[in-house]
């Protein structure tokens, strides 16, 4: 055997390359078994959990609720991330070319990782020339879908890997277009934004589809840093960031150099910039009352896994009763009153005076000190009912420290019709700024399927928080005399020409005292009146003379058939209105006149849906038949009297108005409560105005009535609806009932036959 060692017994130079040429590619091919080991270990999770693929399904991010009027607009969100998904075809061509050209211009070719963006980073690490990362979107939406929290450098290298697997996962299980849009739907973007659906709102006042050039090379730009890019804290770096976007999206022939050149020119337009939240955006009242009813919902209805819904991160789609242009018209008209009529008559009304606004019943012959006395117990007790307080109390900072605080002056931001001022004033004085404000509620609902189309709580959700629509209750004042007047109807031998002596009368209570009611006015004295004149006028002395021949039980009965909750005593007074009923209660007891007798309860949700469409629940009203038809017809045309030529009219001389308007005011005998309920045949509305505490109102019942404080707001807001033809809501009259009651409502031919004592007209004599 030869052999082939040189003298010194090494092998030739060929056999050692071969060797090292050897040992080269077992280490080589060690290396990539033990990558291929590391990445099987990964799907496997032997290095820890991975997303599985019921989860890249369905992935779980925190998805707000949204709100939806019945005419398909996003009222608002209930979020703990702002957050709504969008569809790749709900996303403007724009922002879709401007993500993928500063993001990740080979999407398209890669399969989830970008060999060339590796290579290029690891270059730029060797070098110290780093050009930028070299993640993909599917791996930023594999981090963002799965997120990172506190992790160590080897764990942060290792959950970089598991992102890479993830990627790959992600882009066999899903199109580049459904990539592309979840991208977008999970990214964040400043500003309480999460996803582009929140982002446009945000930024634009628009939707993710409606985006032009220059607004999506900025929200492709932001994504990167939100907070250093952000339009709003950094426009000059936002500027630089757009404009570079736009040059990288001619660079890859998305746009000529022509567009460019006078896009990139364009100043940066976020003019509709509007932080989104809980406080933002149309009937605020309203979704605030809603969320209270849907967690309630939330606790007794349950996802497939066996866990309630999460109002705040399932992504439920609630669509509402409430159409927005008529909810618009609400806002407008109860902002038209109160700013620019009312609210500057009740300043005025009270300039000059010591203890303003507050009045009370029994001051007379008290002295200047027990008043003050008086205000001074109702701001501590509005003291100690504010958020300050409570806060402060939480916090364990005794009472006295807390006293000192209120009467210490700081800046602040108030209330003011015009729009919010920032001022320096003791919270002390701020509470007694804000008992001067008169607060409004207005709910309108459609008369036959029980859907509230408007409703508005207060004056600013942001500033006042009680809703008084559903909240307050208070004293309805005349507004409850239909109740009265709907079981004299019921009763055969009464109807609107029934006529009734206008005298005192009295009804004997209990303990043998005597309930005698007074008139505001002495008109038609001693006269025979007709109950049509009685109601139109609110004549305190017939709404008496009704009650001695029905119980208060009869009437409290008849309210609670059409949808009154609360509790009503049984005392001959309620005829004049002292129950604290809400408006709520008193607009859908009103509609049952326009609905032929039948309650039908107002709703406020026609169905729920999940984050994927399923229809989880519909809504119907309750209904309930509370009187005949004739009776209901018959109270139409009393309540018509009211506008024709009672209380009300100035819905004809001032407003305009001719066509048939069923209405009632009411007034509490100090002003401190101004309602009008209106009923046309398509729609019912009720008003309430009045301040926050009982004590502070006008002085005089010209000024403090329901017809001046409640019944222009009924009339602007009915003018924007009749004025929009979209809206469909008719002017005609009420439809009559089959049966033939013409005479009913025909005073001469009435009066003849009960003058000739013929039937069930003739009057007793009971007086």
């Amino acid at each position: 055997m030869v052999n082939r060692k040189d003298k010194t017994g090494e092998q030739p130079p060929k056999k050692k390359i071969f060797n090292y040429l050897v040992k080269f590619w077992m280490i080589v091919l060690s290396m990539l078994l033990l990558l291929l080991l590391f990445f099987y270990g990964i799907v496997q999770e032997w290095f820890g959990p991975m997303p599985s693929f019921e989860e890249l399904e369905n992935p779980k991010s925190n998805l707000a609720s949204e709100v939806f009027s019945a005419d398909g607009v996003l009222l608002g969100t209930y979020f703990i991330e702002n957050r709504s998904n969008v569809t790749y075809r709900q996303i403007s061509p724009h922002l879709i070319n401007a993500l993928v050209a500063i993001e990740d211009i080979r999407f398209e070719d890669h399969s989830g990782i970008d060999e060339r963006a590796l290579l290029r980073v690891a270059y730029g690490i060797l070098t110290g020339n780093n050009k930028g990362g070299g993640s993909t979107l599917t791996q930023q939406l594999a981090k963002n879908l799965f997120p990172r929290g506190y992790l160590s450098k080897p764990q942060l290298v290792l959950r970089k890997f598991q992102e890479w697997v993830t990627a790959v996962k992600l882009e066999r299980s899903y199109s580049k277009q459904e990539i592309i849009a979840m991208y977008l739907n999970t990214v964040f973007y400043g500003h309480n934004a999460y996803g582009i659906k929140s982002a446009a709102a945000t930024f634009f006042s628009k939707t993710p589809d409606s985006l032009n050039l220059q607004e999506s090379a900025l929200m492709a730009g932001v994504v990167n840093a939100p907070s250093r890019y952000s339009p709003i804290s950094n426009p000059e770096r936002s500027l630089e960031r757009r404009n570079l976007v736009l040059q990288q999206m001619k660079k890859y022939g998305f746009i000529t150099q022509q567009v460019y050149d006078s896009v990139s020119q364009l100043p940066l337009d976020v003019s509709r910039f509007s932080l989104q939240g809980h406080n933002q955006g149309m009937a605020r009242y309203f979704r605030e009352h809603l969320r209270g009813e849907l967690k309630k919902w939330c606790k007794v209805h349950y996802k497939a896994d066996g866990t309630p819904y999460n109002l705040y991160k399932d992504g439920l789609r609630i669509y509402t009763t409430i159409n927005s242009r008529m909810q618009k018209y609400a806002e407008e008209a109860v902002r038209e009153h109160l700013a620019n009529d009312l609210q500057p008559a009740f300043f005025k009304h009270w300039e000059g005076y010591t203890y303003a606004p507050f009045v009370f019943e029994d001051s007379k012959g008290r002295t200047s000190s027990e008043i003050k006395s008086k205000v001074e117990k109702i701001m501590r007790q509005a003291m100690r009912r504010s958020e300050r307080y409570r806060k402060l109390k939480r916090a364990g900072v005794d009472k006295d420290s807390i006293e000192r605080s209120f009467n210490t002056p700081v800046p602040m931001r108030v209330f003011k019709w015009s729009g919010p001022v920032d001022t320096v004033m003791t919270p002390m004085d701020s509470i007694r700024y804000y008992k001067f404000f008169l607060q409004a509620g207005l709910m309108s609902m459609e008369t036959h399927t029980g859907y509230v189309r408007a409703y508005v709580g207060g004056d600013d959700y942001r500033y006042f928080q009680f809703d008084h629509v559903v909240q307050g209750k208070r004293q309805v004042g005349s507004t409850f005399k239909p109740f009265l007047y709907t079981l004299a109807m019921q009763e055969g031998e009464f109807s609107p020409c029934y006529k009734v002596p206008n005298i005192q009368y009295s009804v004997e209570l209990g303990d043998g005292t005597f309930w005698s009611p007074r008139n505001s006015d002495n008109k038609r004295l001693g006269e025979e009146v007709t109950l049509t004149w009685a109601l139109a006028n609110s004549n305190n002395w017939i709404s008496a003379y009704l009650m001695k021949r029905f119980s208060p039980q009869s009437v409290a009965k008849m309210a609670h058939n059409m949808g009154v909750v609360s509790d009503i005593p049984y005392v001959p007074a309620i005829a004049l209105g002292t129950p604290d009923l809400s408006l709520y209660e008193m607009v859908g007891a009103m509609n049952t006149f326009a609905n032929k007798g039948v309650y039908v309860e107002p709703i406020f949700i026609t169905h729920i849906e999940d984050k994927n469409g399923n229809i989880l629940e519909r809504f119907v009203p309750k209904k309930n038949e509370a009187m005949d038809e004739v009776t209901a017809y018959k109270m139409l045309k009393l309540m018509q009297g009211v506008v024709e030529s009672g209380t009300g009219i100035r819905l004809r001389y001032k407003y305009g108005f001719t066509n048939p308007i069923a209405g009632k005011t009411g007034t509490t005998q100090n002003q401190s409560d101004g309602w009008f309920m209106g009923v046309t045949p398509d729609l019912t509305t009720g008003i309430w105005v009045g301040a926050e505490d009982r004590s502070v109102h006008f002085r005089t019942i010209k000024l403090g009535q329901g017809a001046n404080m409640a019944l222009p707001i009924w009339a602007i807001y009915m003018k924007k609806v009749y004025a929009d033809p979209s809206l469909g809501i008719s002017m005609g009259d009420f439809e009559p009932p089959l049966k033939d009651i013409s005479i009913e409502f025909d005073c001469e031919e009435y009066d003849r036959q009960h003058n000739q004592g013929t039937g069930e007209f003739e009057e007793e004599d009971e007086f």
